[in-house]
């Protein structure tokens, strides 16, 4: 009876365990594809042949996206990191940067048990919470 219960309670924390990583096959394989890349998007002008870089995203050695960086003619126009949960593997903290690379906006979020976001906390640069974004999820017949 009690190998039993340790039996059940080892297979218990091992289907949990399993529960909090549920990450797609199709997910985990383009991760795979993606990690410790840098990819540069290059744009150019027909009438005047300028050739200028438009985005950058940058993945880290789990092939998630670390970083994402927008570029107009002139520079930078925005960028954007990322911070992942260990556990879940979901994203947990954006902060969005301006042209001159100054925080302007950070957000986290809480996700569902099911992997879909809860909320999206926005704060302004110092730390000061400004709004709190709720999702809800209705499904239609």
């Amino acid at each position: 009876m009690k190998r039993s219960i340790v039996f059940l309670s080892i297979l218990w924390l091992a289907m949990a365990g399993m529960a909090q990583v549920s990450v797609s096959p199709e997910t985990l394989a383009k991760r795979a594809k993606r990690k410790n890349l840098t990819v540069k998007e290059w744009n150019t002008d027909q009438s005047t042949k300028t050739r200028w870089l438009d985005h950058v995203n940058v993945y880290d050695s789990e092939g998630r996206k670390i970083e994402e960086i927008e570029y107009a003619t002139y520079g930078q126009r925005q960028r954007v990191t990322y911070e992942y949960d260990d556990t879940t593997g979901r994203v947990i903290k954006e902060v969005v940067y301006n042209d001159r690379n100054k925080p302007v906006r950070i957000r986290k979020y809480e996700w569902n048990e099911d992997g879909t976001k809860a909320k999206q906390y926005n704060y302004l640069p110092n730390g000061k919470l400004y709004t709190i974004k709720v999702f809800e999820y209705i499904f239609n017949d």
